[in-house]
C-alpha cells in the first residue's frame, strides 16, 4: 500500500519501532529454566506461589491463575452465573473477548457507549442499558486507566448485578490509592507479551468472594474436585476425585507462572518507565491543536498499557488511515485499539448494527496506538514525537 509522502524526506528513524514489546531479563530466564529442571511443569507449586503474590500485590483475598485473559473472562462469567437468556453489558472499545465471554455462556452482549474524553465505558450509558435480563457488567480498564469504579459499583449494587472488571490492561494501576484487582466482584488479568507484565500467555481472576473463588477453581479444571466436602459419593480411596460441574482445561503451566512471578518483581520499574513515557507524550501532544490527548480521571493513578493518539480530522488534510501510513513511512509502526466489537461479521450475523455507540464509533475513526513499552529509550520516545510533529506540520490545515 502506498504511504503518504512527505517532501524532503529521510525518515525520523533508521529502524522500525513497534507499538509494544516484552522485556525479559536473566532473572526471568532463570526462573523458567529452574522450573524446567524441577519435578513439575504444570499444576505444581508455582501456581499457588503466583496466586499468593497476586493477592499480596492487589489486596484481593483470592486469585485463580489460568491459561489466558480470555479464559479468565469466561471463568468469571460462569462464576457470576451468566447463562442463556441473560444479558451482559460491556464496551465496544475492547478486544472481542470482553463480549465473547457472554456468548460462551449463551448470553447476549449489550454494548454501552464510552465517555468521549476517557474512552472508558460511561456509567450513565450502563444504567440506561439495564433490563430485567441483565446479569453482569464487564467494565474494561481501557489503556490501563481505571474505569469509574464508584458509580459502576453503585449501579451494580442497586440492580443486583455482578461487576466483572476486565483488567487486562490495568495491572499496576491504583484507584483512589488502592491497587486494581480487589475493587470489583471479580477482576481479570492478562499476561500476554504486550501487557505490562507477561508470562508469554496467562491470565488470572481475582475476587474477595469465597463463593466465586470456589466456582472459579472448578471451572478452571474440568469441574473436577478432590475436596471431599463437595463430593456426592463416598470416596473409593485417596486417588478419588469427582466431576461436579462442566468445567474447562484453563490451567496455567508452572513455567508461565514462574515467568510472571519474576516479572511482577519488576512491576514498579515497569510502571515508573511507562509513566515517564506517557508524561513526555502528553507534554508534546497537548501543545498541538491537531491532536487530542486522552483524559484521565483523578481517581486513577494509571500504569498505561497503551498510549492512544487521537487526531482532530477537521485540523488535518489527511484521515487516520493516512496518518497511520505516514507514521509507518517514518519507521514508527503503530496499531489501532480497537475496532468496535459489533463491527465484526460474526456480530453482524447476530443482528448487531453500526450506530449503537456513536462516541465509540467516532473514536475508532480517529485513534492510533503509539509505541509504549518499558525498554523504549529516551531517543526512541523523541523519535516517535518527532514523527508525529513532522506529519502534523506537513498536513495541518
Amino acid at each position: 500500500m502506498e504511504k503518504p509522502a512527505i517532501e524532503g524526506g529521510t525518515p525520523v528513524r533508521e529502524t522500525p519501532i513497534y507499538y509494544g514489546h516484552q522485556y525479559i531479563d536473566d532473572a526471568d530466564i532463570k526462573a523458567v529454566v529452574d522450573v524446567m529442571k524441577s519435578d513439575y511443569l504444570t499444576c505444581g507449586p508455582k501456581i499457588g506461589e503466583l496466586e499468593k503474590k497476586l493477592c499480596a500485590l492487589t489486596g484481593a483475598k483470592y486469585a485463580v491463575a489460568c491459561a489466558n485473559g480470555t479464559a479468565a473472562l469466561h471463568m468469571a462469567a460462569l462464576a457470576a452465573g451468566v447463562k442463556e437468556g441473560d444479558e451482559v453489558i460491556t464496551t465496544p472499545i475492547t478486544f472481542a473477548a470482553s463480549a465473547n465471554c457472554a456468548l460462551y455462556c449463551g448470553a447476549r452482549p449489550v454494548f454501552a457507549d464510552i465517555d468521549s474524553g476517557t474512552y472508558n465505558i460511561d456509567p450513565e450509558k450502563v444504567e440506561e442499558a439495564i433490563t430485567p435480563a441483565t446479569k453482569a457488567v464487564v467494565a474494561v480498564d481501557y489503556t490501563g486507566q481505571s474505569v469509574a469504579l464508584d458509580p459502576l459499583r453503585e449501579i451494580c449494587k442497586e440492580h443486583g448485578l455482578v461487576l466483572i472488571e476486565d483488567g487486562a490492561h490495568v495491572i499496576g494501576t491504583k484507584y483512589k490509592g488502592q491497587p486494581s484487582g480487589s475493587l470489583s466482584d471479580m477482576t481479570t488479568f492478562s499476561f500476554h507479551p504486550v501487557k505490562t507484565v507477561t508470562g508469554g500467555e496467562g491470565g488470572a481472576v481475582l475476587t474477595n468472594d469465597e463463593t466465586f473463588y470456589k466456582k472459579l477453581l472448578l471451572y478452571r479444571a474440568h469441574g473436577i474436585t478432590r475436596d471431599e466436602s463437595l463430593m456426592e459419593h463416598e470416596p473409593d480411596g485417596p486417588w478419588y476425585y469427582e466431576q461436579i460441574a462442566l468445567g474447562y482445561n484453563y490451567r496455567m503451566t508452572d513455567m508461565q507462572a514462574a515467568l510472571i512471578i519474576s516479572q511482577l518483581d519488576k512491576l514498579p520499574m515497569f510502571s515508573r518507565r511507562r509513566k515517564e513515557i506517557v508524561k513526555r507524550y502528553d507534554e508534546a501532544f497537548s501543545e498541538m491543536p491537531e491532536l487530542f490527548v486522552q483524559r484521565e480521571i483523578p481517581e486513577s493513578d494509571t500504569t498505561r498499557h497503551l498510549y492512544i493518539l487521537r487526531i482532530v480530522p477537521e485540523r488535518l488534510r489527511i484521515d487516520r488511515k493516512q496518518f497511520f501510513e505516514a507514521l509507518a513511512a517514518e519507521n514508527v509502526c503503530c496499531n489501532v485499539h480497537y475496532i468496535p466489537t459489533y463491527y465484526f461479521p460474526y456480530y453482524e450475523k447476530l443482528g448487531y448494527r453500526r450506530g449503537l455507540c456513536p462516541n465509540a464509533e467516532k473514536l475508532y475513526e480517529e485513534i492510533i496506538s503509539l509505541p509504549l513499552y518499558y525498554a523504549m529509550s529516551d531517543k526512541d520516545v523523541e523519535s516517535v514525537i518527532g514523527a508525529v510533529r513532522k506529519i502534523v506540520a506537513f498536513y495541518r490545515v
